[in-house]
């Protein structure tokens, strides 16, 4: 049998967590399709007509009876895994929440904190994990200042109860259940400075993140802007020389026009002299 260290996840932990990944819906239908499936087998093999429709009808009713059976096992077998990781969270917290831990913490996360480490992970990796490690101080000073808000209740309720004792001189009880609400509210306000900093660590990584994100994509927007400003005047150049070479092409040449405006002289006779 494996043991269970406190505050440590073993490898057992994570097998039986990856058995009720999918144990609820295979349980679901194993137990809604048997059954139907061997009553429509039996219906396909019936010699007549009577006992085809017998079994189409204990086909249906096996159905719809496996289906509400169903639903109850996976419903059951769903609040039984909720239950396990609840107890498991608090297994890993009792010592702190570590980096490695959060994961089986996700539920706890906000959605915007989720957003946010998926989106860190794919990105820069670096910021995730400083990410990562402000959440664990997150969710320890939360779970911290939980715990105390329900130890100052249930001294205070104590001290109600112990106040109305008659009789007897329950002065120290008092005294020590008052030190011990002390202690609750101290821990509970030390608690709440913690996690006003872990939060405030958060922003400041996001803010670092979507930094340095913007200025990589203003980076690559300016080197493309340089790019095409440098190509501008090449283009400009080009569609110059082409328009150049298209007038070239539409000018007379200069010999054609020179033999068409030189004047006749007068040893040459009209062509139809000669004769």
């Amino acid at each position: 049998m494996l043991e269970k260290t406190p505050g440590k996840l073993n490898a057992g932990d994570e097998r039986i967590a990856q058995l009720l990944n999918w144990t609820p819906w295979l349980s679901f239908v194993l137990v809604t399709l048997p059954l139907p499936i061997v009553f429509l087998v039996l219906f396909l093999a019936a010699g007549t007509t009577e006992a085809a429709a017998i079994y189409l009808l204990l086909s249906f009713v096996s159905m719809g009876l496996g289906l509400v059976v169903g639903l109850v096992v996976l419903i059951l077998f769903l609040l039984y895994r909720r239950r396990w990781r609840g107890r498991l969270r608090d297994r890993l917290a009792a010592d702190g929440i570590t980096a490695a831990e959060v994961p089986w913490f996700a539920s706890e996360l906000s959605s915007e904190e989720r957003k946010i480490w998926g989106e860190l992970k794919t990105r820069n990796p670096l910021l995730a994990d400083a990410y990562c490690e402000t959440l664990a101080a997150r969710l320890t000073a939360s779970r911290i200042i939980t715990r105390a808000r329900r130890e100052t209740l249930r001294v205070e309720r104590q001290i109600n109860r112990t106040s109305n004792i008659q009789g007897v001189d329950t002065s120290s009880l008092l005294d020590d259940l008052l030190a011990d609400r002390r202690r609750s509210e101290q821990l509970r306000q030390e608690a709440n400075v913690r996690l006003a900093e872990a939060k405030a660590r958060l922003q400041t990584i996001e803010a670092a993140a979507n930094r340095s994100l913007s200025q990589q994509e203003t980076d690559s927007m300016l080197r493309r802007l340089a790019a095409s400003q440098e190509q501008f005047p090449l283009a400009l150049e080009m569609a110059s020389l082409e328009r150049e070479a298209l007038r070239e092409i539409g000018r007379p040449q200069p010999q054609l026009e020179e033999s068409e405006q030189r004047p006749q002289t007068s040893g040459d006779a009209p062509a139809g002299l000669e004769n």
